[in-house]
């Protein structure tokens, strides 16, 4: 993976509003490592684990772990845009949350569930994730092309309850030290202005 020191702030953002409560909807690979990585951020208020990209009655664990929904393991993370803006939320995601260059996987998971996507919900979170996938292949930040999906968001379904906070309760779990403890520290070094303060 590429130094987050490396990543260039994203050229096109939206303005930073005050009072108004905004969210997005990424996709990168197990929700609990997604989720794990926005939860330290000052600015995020709230990151719930779930599905986006299919219909209601395939939107749980067991069916879509299957494989063979079109869902993708997602989190929404609800933001105020006054402290954290939709570009550095994209930009957490593209150089710690995930690997946007692999199709259909990350670490050791494998299949469409696990694909990379920003699931937009209006034309201006439309815009500044293209602008900034494009930013980033132009700079040449990863040595492969980024192959994030940008498509507008239907609906987000809520994970069952025993996904959410995963990674917070279960702190010495294999798959949890392996993959998800190695982001959160990242976040720590890398984005430590960003911090929530204790």
């Amino acid at each position: 993976m590429v130094s987050p020191e490396k990543f260039p702030d994203p050229e096109a953002d939206i303005a930073r509003a005050t009072g108004a409560e905004s969210n997005a909807v990424l996709a990168g690979g197990c929700f609990w490592c997604v989720e794990a990585v926005y939860k330290q951020l000052d600015g995020v208020t709230a990151v719930t684990s779930g599905y986006a990209g299919g219909s209601a009655d395939s939107a749980d664990y067991e069916t879509v772990s299957s494989g063979g929904t079109d869902h993708a393991e997602a989190v929404e993370v609800r933001f105020d845009p006054a402290k954290i803006t939709f570009g550095q939320i994209l930009k957490v995601f593209f150089s710690i949350a995930h690997d946007p260059t692999t199709r259909d996987r990350q670490g050791p998971d494998v299949g469409r569930q696990y694909r990379s996507v920003i699931f937009y919900v209006d034309g201006e979170q439309r815009r500044v994730a293209e602008a900034y996938i494009k930013q980033l292949d132009a700079a040449h930040v990863f040595d492969r092309p980024i192959v994030t999906e940008v498509v507008p968001l239907d609906r987000f379904y809520e994970a069952e309850a025993y996904h959410q906070d995963y990674a917070a309760r279960n702190p010495l779990s294999p798959y949890i030290l392996f993959n998800a403890r190695p982001k959160v520290q990242k976040v720590r070094s890398y984005f430590k202005e960003r911090l929530k303060q204790a």
